[in-house]
């Protein structure tokens, strides 16, 4: 394959399933059944190139190439970087095109932005690009994404320092202002309608730079000129639009992100080399709607919470690869360092059907005649909205409502689809939710799930903390750790914060959702993995970045 842009490649398959043997494939998959189909890398495909599952047509592919577009392609993010990148999975922080983050106070950030560095068309990438990125998405305010403009009041170029003043005190606003992707001023400031321009052919400053392009599949060759080159190994990559699971299975994928059902039967039995990794992004659980009778009182979300099997809620949701999660909100073991050694069992919430019912009793509940009815006799009754297609949380809120029917609760199930799911929650139309707390920034986790300033009135949309929950204490702490860059300050004010939500169940935790990273490591090695978390095997957004950078090929005899 070639180096260039200019040059076109054609990648064939010699590997075709019949029509038959492709519905019966597909049948077993969606059963879940193990199924016999062997999938070897194309053997046309050379072995310094990666066949790359990051991208779905709907059916074709559109040209866009905008980073700041929802439906952009996903490897856009290949081609445009960061300052900074964070590893979600824990938080660590990587320095990118800026080489080093200083905070002097909690309103400033100070960039030290890297020098040497180029754009693929060879111009020099400097502050001012930085500079101008910023100022584009100020100026066009659907372009940022991230929300860095909530933080910023002013910024300045001195040298190689690009300085962001803020508007307040605001320390961990640095997490949120460092993951804008730059893009070059040299071509940008020419763009008449940047908010809906599609940028075709991306020049960017990352590892890779777009190859040929159909609506059926592209491909992206190394960036010669890349600041890191000597880090990449992976030469090309062929992105097609068809990604579906048997695609996935079947077809020889080096890298892929899906949830398959039986993986090990599926993903795993098709190839000797096919490895999956999945470890927690978040915790998934039941968030109440505090502006909903009877979820205000706390005793009704402690019932909930006593009520529950959290072991038997995962190995339903997740098919055993993915356990229980606390009510701390953090991801254990990675954020363990994090966690306040105080609370009980590392936050743990264990089924405990006595302290259920005494929590209900205080709050005016109690089992007659197999039921759990309130003072007047009537039935405890909600709802659980979730998402039409999300198999795993389908299954979640099954065995929840089995475990609250056994103490006498009548649960029903919605599912609307996921458009109708996401106006629900934002505008505040369900009794609970499926949804989740925390990620791996913890600030970013405990203030977009739990700060009031997002707590709008039933009908109002909201873009965080959909159940609406208030607790000035939870307010002032935030407050305080926005105001401080002491490590150890942060630290206790974190473990305060814990122990709100274990006590208060703003959202009642579960289990740990899913990062469902698969990979083939016959043709590279150096894979993310449980024994080397450094980036979790998203095929979007920017931790791609580091895989790319830390992937060897696979040398004889290794």
């Amino acid at each position: 394959m070639t180096h260039t842009t200019h040059e076109r490649t054609k990648v064939r398959r010699r590997r075709r399933l019949g029509a038959a043997a492709m519905i019966a494939a597909a049948a077993l998959l969606v059963s879940g059944c193990s199924i016999q189909i062997k999938s070897e890398p194309d053997p046309s495909i050379p072995a310094d190139t990666m066949l790359l599952a990051s991208d779905k047509g709907t059916p074709m592919l559109e040209r866009n190439f905008n980073p700041y577009l929802v439906n952009k392609r996903s490897a856009s993010s290949y081609i445009y970087e960061p300052l900074v990148i964070i590893n979600v999975l824990d938080g660590k922080e990587t320095p990118w095109l800026a080489e080093k983050v200083d905070l002097p106070d909690a309103r400033t950030i100070d960039y030290t932005i890297r020098d040497g560095a180029t754009w693929s068309d060879g111009e020099a990438f400097t502050p001012e690009d930085v500079k101008f990125t910023f100022d584009l998405i100020k100026q066009y305010p659907t372009l940022d994404q991230k929300g860095a403009w909530q933080h910023i009041d002013t910024i300045e170029v001195k040298g190689q320092h690009v300085i962001m003043h803020l508007l307040d005190d605001d320390a961990p606003a640095a997490d949120i202002v460092s993951q804008t992707l730059i893009v070059p001023e040299h071509i940008w400031k020419d763009v008449k309608s940047p908010d809906t321009w599609r940028n075709p052919n991306p020049v960017g400053t990352g590892p890779y730079v777009l190859g040929n392009y159909t609506s059926q599949q592209y491909t992206m060759d190394k960036n010669e000129t890349y600041w890191q080159a000597d880090k990449i190994e992976v030469n090309h990559l062929v992105i097609p639009a068809a990604t579906g699971e048997l695609d996935i299975v079947t077809k020889g994928f080096d890298w892929a992100y899906s949830f398959l059902s039986n993986v090990e039967g599926t993903w795993g039995a098709a190839n000797d080399h096919n490895k999956f990794w999945f470890p927690p992004g978040g915790v998934i659980g039941l968030v109440p709607n505090m502006d909903v009778a009877p979820f205000d009182n706390v005793d009704v979300r402690r019932g909930i919470a006593l009520a529950l099997d959290r072991d038997k809620i995962a190995d339903a949701a997740t098919e055993g690869y993915l356990g229980a999660a606390g009510q701390s909100s953090l991801m254990l073991p990675n954020q363990e360092d994090e966690l306040d050694p105080t609370l009980p069992n590392q936050g743990m919430i264990t089924q405990d059907t006595a302290g259920a019912l005494e929590a209900f009793a205080a709050a005016g509940y109690t089992q007659q005649g197999g039921k759990l009815v309130d003072a007047a006799g009537k039935q405890f009754s909600f709802s659980i909205t979730t998402a039409n297609g999300y198999a795993d949380w389908l299954r979640a809120v099954q065995e929840v409502r089995k475990e609250l029917g056994a103490l006498g609760i009548d649960v029903q199930i919605k599912q609307p689809q996921p458009p109708g799911y996401q106006q629900a929650i934002q505008s505040g139309d369900f009794q609970v939710a499926m949804g989740g707390m925390g990620n791996g920034i913890m600030f970013q986790g405990f203030n977009n799930s739990f700060n009031s300033e997002f707590a709008k009135p039933i009908g109002e949309t909201t873009s965080s903390n959909f159940g609406r929950y208030r607790n000035p204490q939870m307010d002032q702490l935030l407050a305080q750790y926005k105001e401080t860059t002491d490590e150890a300050t942060r630290l206790g004010l974190s473990h305060q914060m814990q122990q709100i939500v274990y006590s208060d169940f703003p959202v009642i935790g579960m289990y740990y959702g899913g990062l469902w990273g698969l990979y083939n490591d016959k043709k590279f090695t150096g894979w993310p993995d449980a024994d080397n978390p450094y980036a979790p095997l998203q095929t979007y957004d920017q931790t791609p970045l580091l895989v790319f950078t830390h992937l060897k090929l696979r040398k004889d005899g290794e």
